[in-house]
């Protein structure tokens, strides 16, 4: 039986077969055997696909699923665990950009404090785009429905905050390699990610995100927290606008 997951994952990625054999050095053919037969790669060659493709493992291959060490591995990408924003050490804000090496991408309403406390950030974030880096910023529309009903929640003026946002960020607009996008979804979670390592703040109903959660994670093979929380940034990024 052929894999039409497989399939239809590389059509969406753009990644050819060719692409695919020479990442995990394995023959085109035995690639396109994984596809026309259903034949199940070996364990890592399973990662490194879905890694390389943007999607879980387990959805590729579900027969393979040991939930087991599947919670093993998920459990494994928690660094650390901070029960709100000021508990988390203040160079990590700034390491994940110092050490980004492919992509720095951000989702939060406004992330002032970031840019506040951190005024080398846009910087850092310019010249991590000159020397290849991707660069994405994903910030809520002051003018959406989303940012009107959190600022009534929290009690705080956020389109206020983000425009102050949007005036740090400005001298990144239209800087190659750097995309800015606005968009009026529900937060859930203020995701910072460089690379393989996420920040990711929770929000609750009725309170700021600097007083709730802070997840460090860190992706590891056949773990799915780390996906869990990248796919849903591409979601957003994908129904936001983009600005210059």
């Amino acid at each position: 039986m052929s894999n039409e997951r497989l399939r239809a994952a590389l059509v969406a990625s753009g990644v050819s077969t060719a692409e695919i054999a020479e990442r995990v050095q394995v023959d085109p053919k035995t690639v396109e055997r994984w596809i026309t037969l259903g034949r199940t790669p070996y364990r890592t060659h399973r990662w490194t696909v879905a890694n390389l493709l943007g999607v879980d493992a387990g959805y590729l291959w579900p027969e393979t699923q040991d939930e087991k060490l599947t919670q093993v591995a998920s459990t494994a990408e928690l660094v650390a665990f901070y029960p709100n924003r000021g508990a988390v050490p203040a160079p990590l804000w700034a390491d994940l950009v110092s050490e980004a090496r492919q992509e720095v991408s951000l989702l939060v309403y406004a992330g002032l404090f970031w840019f506040d406390a951190f005024p080398h950030i846009v910087d850092t974030l310019a010249a991590k785009a000159d020397a290849g880096v991707r660069v994405r910023l994903l910030l809520g529309d002051p003018d959406s429905e989303a940012i009107t009903e959190r600022g009534v929640e929290e009690g705080i003026d956020m389109a206020a905050r983000i425009r102050l946002t949007l005036n740090l960020v400005a001298p990144l607009l239209g800087h190659d390699g750097v995309e800015v996008r606005l968009h009026g979804t529900t937060l859930y979670a203020s995701l910072y990610r460089a690379d393989d390592v996420m920040l990711a703040n929770t929000h609750v109903y009725g309170a700021p995100a600097a007083h709730s959660p802070v997840l460090h994670l860190h992706r590891a093979p056949g773990g799915r927290l780390f996906e869990h929380y990248a796919r849903s940034y591409e979601r957003v990024w994908d129904q936001a606008r983009e600005i210059r």
